[in-house]
């Protein structure tokens, strides 16, 4: 029987980045969609790390799947970490990240490039059939620009500068992104760990 690993996730954007990652394994991938889960998990955690496992602990309690879950955001420094492990939620569940994106600028207008640093922050929890658990958090550093670019991300990655490349996240091509972003990171540093399990 083939493997399955869930990503407790509906956001297609992440499911695409998560495919392309694990390309090479020999098993299916699914979102809980895909899956036929509808659940809605309250994410109370008070960190990345906290409301990674709580997702990925509700999905596996469930299905007793090996489930991947994350939890990711953007802190911005001179905003105090802002919006942080609240960043999907930020200003209101349904605002358009459009609305977001332009609220964090207008916050930082007249704030010198050197003090709109901010990072990308992506922690993935994976839960095992077996009931144990691994954690791996990941960081990409940049910072805040003037204005939203580029097509080719999602959320926040038309405002998030990345310096060596001085485009934003939304600027760069799937691969340049798998290569650099925190989640990239996170899940090809999960995908080792996970090694002799999957």
């Amino acid at each position: 029987m083939k493997k399955r690993i869930i990503f407790a996730t509906g956001n297609a954007g992440k499911m695409k980045e998560i495919k392309s990652i694990f390309s090479d394994f020999d098993g299916e991938i699914v979102s809980m969609k895909e899956a036929g889960i509808d659940c809605e998990i309250e994410e109370n955690g008070t960190s990345f790390e906290e409301n990674a496992l709580i997702k990925a602990k509700a999905i596996h309690k469930i299905t007793g799947d090996i489930v991947l879950a994350d939890d990711s955001g953007l802190e911005v420094d001179f905003l105090n970490k802002e919006p942080g492990i609240y960043s999907a939620r930020y200003m209101g569940e349904d605002t358009p990240y459009s609305v977001k994106n332009e609220n964090i600028i207008k916050r930082l207008e007249g704030v010198p490039v050197e003090k709109r640093t901010a990072r990308f922050v992506c922690v993935i929890a994976a839960v095992l059939p077996d009931g144990s658990t691994k954690v791996v958090r990941k960081t990409i550093e940049g910072y805040i620009g003037y204005e939203e670019k580029g097509e080719n991300g999602f959320g926040y990655d038309p405002i998030f500068m990345v310096p060596e490349y001085n485009k934003t996240t939304a600027e760069l091509t799937m691969e340049e992104k798998n290569k650099i972003s925190h989640r990239g990171k996170a899940l090809q540093t999960m995908k080792e760990e996970l090694k002799g399990d999957i």
